[in-house]
């Protein structure tokens, strides 16, 4: 699915990701952002670890994940002096978030921050 249009949920974006004819493209990336809540009790834990057994199971070959809410990179945006060790995938590599261009810092806070139902 293209940016921002996955509004029904992580399991919607494995299923989708897995109807594409991935073999053409060799290697493709997913980035998919996730809500910090998700690891607070273990029924959060419980509930991603049944997203990685779908994405297994889906035969898709590559996901990566920022797990990282839209307000801590907002603040990071506006106080980068007390977030220089906030590390965030990109696409295919990590950085150090408050040293990437604005319009990049702008591209991840806006990609869907998906939370999972426990």
């Amino acid at each position: 699915p293209m940016q921002g249009t996955d509004v029904k949920g992580p399991t919607a974006v494995l299923k989708s990701v897995s109807r594409c004819c991935l073999d053409m493209y060799g290697a493709p990336l997913l980035n998919m952002k996730l809500h910090p809540s998700i690891f607070k009790d273990e029924n959060g834990v419980q509930a991603f670890m049944g997203l990685l057994k779908t994405w297994y199971d889906l035969g898709i070959y590559h996901i990566q994940f920022n797990v990282v809410s839209p307000e801590i990179l907002r603040d990071a945006q506006k106080n980068p002096e007390k977030y220089r060790g906030l590390m965030v995938r990109v696409s295919g590599y990590c950085a150090y978030f408050v040293n990437l261009p604005k319009n990049i810092q702008d591209d991840i806070i806006s990609r869907t921050t998906h939370v999972i139902i426990s």
